[in-house]
């Protein structure tokens, strides 16, 4: 089954053509970081009409560079839900107009579903049950995947998520957008212990997580020292910062492996690209007997190659879509 799959849920308008759910025959991203930059972050109405602009000429490309045309395609994978809903649109409405010139299938795709799915192409043996460690700039999940298509939630973030502290963490600092990627490398040269920062956790709801009183522990510790006039050491900080989201997002995944009884942890989502986190995660797997499972770098952030690999278990379940499919802003894993 050949799958042209479109992903603009943010800031990247990526097209790919993924075969049987494993196989990437090609993979196109169309970035927009250097003009979101600009602005410290994703302007909504801006990375919309990059989309808009992008979208059809990327498949396009997407499909010459797989050595295939339309109608060599079985169906047409989109990015449904969740994202900046101006964005998903772009990618919604191209769908279905591609849809209904070609009489191929529409399948919605979830974006963090996507996100796990990324694994998929990376790791052939991998397949469910297992425990999922969902971490992006949006997300903090821990899900259970007893199948391709389907999850549950045993704990998510009750505010800020991991990505997000990274970011507006990275910002305080004076990084530039991305600021988390910039934050994990800077922490790199860093001193993890420099800085005591509080360890958040939500109580009665021990798979749960919360990261705004960190984020914001930190942005007033850096605000009182430019008040005072007094230096702080960036990589000591950042370390700090990595060191402290690291250890809660490691400690309560390997303790719900635990309990609920999973042998394979998978991380997926844009913060699994953080290096501390493989490290700490593949070393915690290691020590407890338990298998690890992440995507190579390229696939850690936002694709088309993992909404084509979720696509097609979406579609051996029957879960396809018609022209009355409308984007949403949010949507939950387990509704898929």
């Amino acid at each position: 089954m050949k799958l042209l799959a479109i992903e603009s849920s943010c800031d990247e308008t990526a097209a790919a053509v993924v075969q049987n759910g494993r196989q990437v025959l090609s993979s196109l991203i169309a970035s927009q970081v250097e003009e979101h930059k600009l602005y410290g972050g994703v302007v909504p109405e801006i990375a919309s009409r990059r989309h808009v602009e992008a979208v059809a000429g990327l498949a396009r490309q997407a499909l010459d560079a797989a050595g295939c045309d339309w109608a060599d395609l079985n169906g047409i994978a989109v990015t449904a839900w969740p994202g900046l809903i101006g964005a998903l649109l772009v990618g919604v409405n191209f769908a279905k107009g591609a849809a209904l010139a070609t009489g191929l299938p529409l399948i919605p795709v979830h974006h963090l579903r996507a996100h796990v799915a990324a694994n998929y192409l990376c790791h052939p043996d991998l397949t469910p049950p297992f425990l999922c460690l969902v971490v992006s700039g949006g997300h903090t999940h821990l899900v259970a995947v007893d199948d391709y298509t389907r999850y549950r939630v045993i704990g998510r973030t009750r505010d800020d998520a991991a990505g997000e502290c990274f970011d507006k963490t990275a910002r305080a600092m004076g990084m530039p957008y991305p600021g988390g990627v910039h934050l994990d490398a800077a922490a790199e040269a860093g001193d993890p212990a420099a800085y005591t920062l509080p360890h958040p956790k939500v109580e009665n709801c021990p798979w749960d997580f919360s990261f705004s009183g960190l984020k914001t522990y930190v942005i007033n510790l850096i605000h009182r020292c430019e008040q005072k006039g007094e230096a702080y050491s960036v990589p000591d900080l950042a370390a700090s910062v990595r060191h402290h989201i690291v250890a809660i997002l490691t400690q309560k995944t390997m303790a719900a492996a635990e309990a609920f009884g999973y042998q394979t942890v998978v991380l997926a989502g844009g913060v699994s690209a953080n290096r501390l986190l493989r490290r700490r995660m593949q070393e915690a797997c290691r020590q407890a007997g338990r298998r690890l499972f992440v995507p190579d770098l390229a696939l850690c952030g936002d694709n088309a190659a993992m909404v084509g690999a979720q696509g097609y278990y979406e579609a051996l379940a029957g879960h396809f879509a018609g022209q009355d499919l409308n984007a949403a802003a949010t949507k939950d894993i387990e509704q898929g």
